[in-house]
């Protein structure tokens, strides 16, 4: 009788482990990868090769509406959450139109799934049309989600030069983010960086560790920060902010010698990411200790 009440007691144990488990998923599905948090979706990893770059969209928050935006008239080039650049070897990374240049995935493998985390593995080339390849990527994206009031994607990726490249001074560099427009802080929404200033005229050109993105939605508050990883060159690189709901670390936009950043053939740049997605405003999500604990990983 001892025996049956502790075998019972076993299973009663490891059932509750197993139902208390936040299973994530990563699949393909067509031309993107669909990551999922206990069968809900969380984000679209996009990779078709009919588009400028491989990007994030949707990118749904607790409330399972999504905290980014997917292009406007205003601003085509911007595609949710999504890495590129600007003027680079006389290309362009960044803005609409293939023919001008067009980050393509060559591979995405899926390392985890399944687990308390999904991991794929995404490399890429930069290529445009009569003009050598000036960079290839390797990206490894790992989504978790530590609560069910907090998502994360962590985007880490190197850059390796092909040839020389030249990137003359542009605001379009690197890893960005654009909010959904009821978020934003021509919306009422806030943004604020990890020294406490807020709205675009507090953030613009401010070097700072993270930056969130928050504002009020379905009765409460959603948002999403973006964490640099101390690690990563040029750190803290400075923001490029906008009230309509844009942001991004912009190293492009304020190089050393004013005019250009230079790396050569061979050279490898590696960037870290985090991005929290999350249910409160900046304080409730403890995006200051949240970035504590990122800087020491």
């Amino acid at each position: 009788m001892k025996n049956i009440i502790l075998l019972l007691l076993f299973f009663s144990i490891t059932t509750f482990n197993v139902i208390g488990q936040t299973k994530v998923t990563a699949e393909k599905v067509g031309d993107k990868i669909e990551f999922r948090v206990n069968g809900n979706l969380f984000t679209n990893y996009i990779i078709s090769e009919s588009e400028k770059y491989p990007f994030f969209f949707p990118v749904n928050g607790p409330s399972k509406a999504t905290v980014t935006s997917m292009r406007n008239a205003n601003y085509p080039h911007h595609s949710s959450l999504f890495f590129g650049c600007d003027r680079v070897n006389g290309g362009n990374w960044w803005q609409e139109g293939l023919e001008r240049g067009q980050i393509l995935s060559l591979r995405a493998d899926i390392l985890e799934t399944g687990g308390n985390k999904a991991v794929v593995e995404n490399e890429c080339i930069w290529r445009r049309p009569g003009a050598d390849a000036p960079i290839k990527d390797k990206r490894t994206i790992t989504v978790t989600a530590p609560s069910k009031d907090k998502f994360y994607i962590d985007f880490d990726i190197t850059m390796e030069m092909l040839e020389d490249v030249t990137i003359l001074k542009t605001n379009h560099s690197l890893f960005s983010g654009r909010m959904d427009a009821d978020l934003a802080v021509t919306n009422g929404g806030t943004i604020i960086n990890a020294e406490g200033e807020t709205g675009e005229k507090g953030t613009f050109g401010k070097r700072s560790a993270w930056i969130d993105y928050n504002g009020k939605r379905m009765g409460g508050i959603e948002g999403m920060a973006i964490l640099q990883h101390p690690s990563n060159e040029w750190f803290p690189a400075p923001w490029f902010t906008r009230d309509y709901g844009f942001f991004s670390p912009t190293p492009m936009y304020w190089p050393e010698n004013e005019k250009t950043t230079e790396l050569k053939k061979g050279e490898k740049i590696t960037l870290r990411y985090r991005v929290i997605v999350h249910a409160g405003d900046e304080k409730e999500a403890k995006i200051a200790e949240e970035f504590e604990k990122y800087k020491k990983e």
